[in-house]
């Protein structure tokens, strides 16, 4: 018997029926309910805004329920999806929401573990930005508990999905630069005050900032427009300064390519601190100007040599490679300020952040660079698919081909976030 739509509508409310609806008739471009995720975002400006708006894909999913200790920098999504819930506490919404699938985590770094391994506790599936949380302890628990709850996890660091990052596993699996010994990693980072003395000074808290829920865990102390919205990176209470913001975007590359895992060694030294007469201060609640931070990797099934990693921030950077012109940049990044080399047996592969424009500068003079985009193929997702490719893991459940696929779940960044957490744990 054909279904129309009103004879569906009209049997279901007479008489209580039920049927299996083809979905052609319900309507050209319809999605089925089973096909949508009920998706709730926490910490809703800045990255948070994107991390939302590219989970629900332009409809694909449903945004049920937003979460922001600002009300005033919510506002943009809150208006934009006008019929999700509106919170400024996330225990609130994960109380009253009942229908959430997932959850979209983009709060300041020491709030991270708290809100996921409350979601993960309720069986929702969680996107956390990078890094996954403020301390190693964290880490690895929310890493256990992703298993324990069978729900779908990814960090929200999204160079992991570019083409770039894909191309240098690529050219490392074919041995074009041979075993590596040596990778250098450095960034313009900070660019957010660091280095300073302890904010000071007694201010009025905005009506519209409920700020014990800023807090959250960290140590008690008064509100001040030195930390939020931007500036609480530098600070160990709430951040994890220039590794933590950045170093899970460009370790990454190298973690991948090698098959890292957790390192065995590090140690450190940091640029000082001078406020007054030319005396060096230790600042032990903020983070160090700059620092230089050597870690150590026993060999993995894919780099059959021992190596190190040297990471640089503050404006430090490694030496020109022999290999790369001396009229050529560091790296592709514009003005060289944030870059990977891996140093090989056979050459030298250059990486700019998110894996963009590698190359690789081969020890007899060759230059291999990336293949050109085929001018055919349809425009890419924002940031590459990174939210899309967890919200249809997300639906295709735990252990799917789907979440298996994902280029940065938790049995991924976990170790990877650990690695530079141990980094931190040395400064």
């Amino acid at each position: 018997m054909a279904v129309t739509r009103r004879s569906f509508l009209e049997k279901s409310a007479l008489a209580g029926s039920f049927y299996i609806v083809p979905r052609h008739v319900l309507g050209k471009g319809f999605r089925a309910p089973s096909d949508q995720l009920n998706i709730a975002g926490v910490g809703i400006n800045g990255k948070g805004m994107s991390d939302v708006t590219n989970a629900f894909n332009e409809g694909v999913n449903n945004i049920t329920a937003l979460c922001d200790v600002d009300l005033t920098r919510a506002k943009p999504l809150f208006e934009k999806f006008a019929k999700a819930g509106r919170y400024q506490d996330w225990r609130v919404m994960l109380e009253k929401e009942k229908g959430i699938d997932a959850v979209t985590i983009s709060t300041p770094d020491h709030n991270h573990a708290a809100i996921a391994m409350a979601a993960m506790q309720l069986g929702k599936h969680v996107y956390v930005q990078k890094p996954m949380a403020h301390n190693i302890f964290e880490v690895r628990t929310m890493t256990e508990a992703a298993r324990k709850y069978k729900v779908v996890s990814q960090m929200g660091n999204q160079g992991a999905s570019s083409p770039g990052t894909q191309q240098v596993v690529k050219w490392f699996e074919e041995g074009l630069i041979g075993k590596v010994h040596t990778v250098n990693i450095w960034t313009n980072r900070p660019i957010w005050p660091q280095g300073i003395p302890v904010p000071t000074g007694k201010h009025e808290k905005p009506a519209d900032i409920d700020w014990d829920v800023w807090l959250g865990p960290a140590s008690l102390i008064d509100y001040n427009p030195a930390y939020h919205p931007f500036k609480w990176r530098g600070w160990w209470n709430f951040g994890t300064g220039a590794l933590g913001d950045i170093g899970c975007h460009t370790i990454d590359s190298a973690f991948r390519i090698l098959g890292l895992g957790y390192p065995t060694e590090v140690e450190c030294s940091v640029g000082q601190v001078f406020i007054k007469d030319w005396t060096p201060e230790y600042i032990p609640e903020g983070c160090p100007p700059s620092a230089l931070v050597e870690i150590k990797f026993p060999e993995t099934k894919k780099n059959k040599s021992q190596m190190k990693m040297v990471w640089m921030d503050g404006g430090l950077k490694p030496f020109h490679p022999d290999q790369i012109p001396a009229d050529e940049p560091l790296s592709p990044d514009a003005g060289g300020d944030n870059g990977v080399y891996l140093h090989g047996s056979k050459g030298v592969m250059v990486i700019g952040m998110y894996g963009n424009n590698p190359k690789i500068y081969l020890n007899n003079g060759e230059r291999i660079t990336m293949p050109a985009p085929d001018p055919n193929t349809p425009r890419g997702l924002p940031e590459w698919g990174h939210q899309v490719a967890w919200t249809e893991a997300c639906k295709a459940g735990f252990n799917s081909k789907e979440h298996k696929g994902l280029t940065s779940s938790f049995d991924y960044s976990g170790p990877l976030t650990e690695t530079v957490l141990m980094g931190n744990l040395a400064i």
